[in-house]
């Protein structure tokens, strides 16, 4: 299972971290991806990391202000998001990849999470 949390309400320019915490099974060697959407929108891929932290992808729309990282001994992974614009409110999901391989289709994340609701007012 995979748990997303650290939505919220925020304003344009400031900053919110998102947390996906894996658990319920082995996890090892995965791909930790982010994606949102917002309504009436199709869904985005915001940014993915591997195993180690040494490949990395982000979406052209967040390159440059939103970091993906993880803690592995914590199953968690992170997405910082600084700069935050209105554009960026949707629904934030976390997902994995298990063939460890960073791709932005969302057709190759096995696990989702629930998703977590950021809101970003101007």
């Amino acid at each position: 299972q995979l748990q997303a949390s650290g939505g919220g309400l925020v304003q344009a320019g400031g900053s919110l971290t998102l947390s996906c915490k894996a658990s319920g099974r082995k996890w090892n060697r995965y791909v930790i991806g982010w994606f949102r959407r917002a309504p009436g929108k199709a869904r985005e891929f915001v940014a993915a990391t591997s195993w180690t932290g040494d490949s990395k992808a982000y979406g052209d729309s967040v390159k440059g202000r939103f970091t993906i990282s993880r803690d592995n001994a914590q199953n968690t992974g992170y997405l910082q998001m600084n700069a935050l614009k209105p554009e960026d409110t949707a629904v934030y999901y976390c997902a994995v990849d298990t063939t460890n391989a960073v791709r932005k289709e969302s057709r190759y994340y096995d696990y989702w999470g629930q998703g977590t609701q950021v809101t970003v007012s101007s």
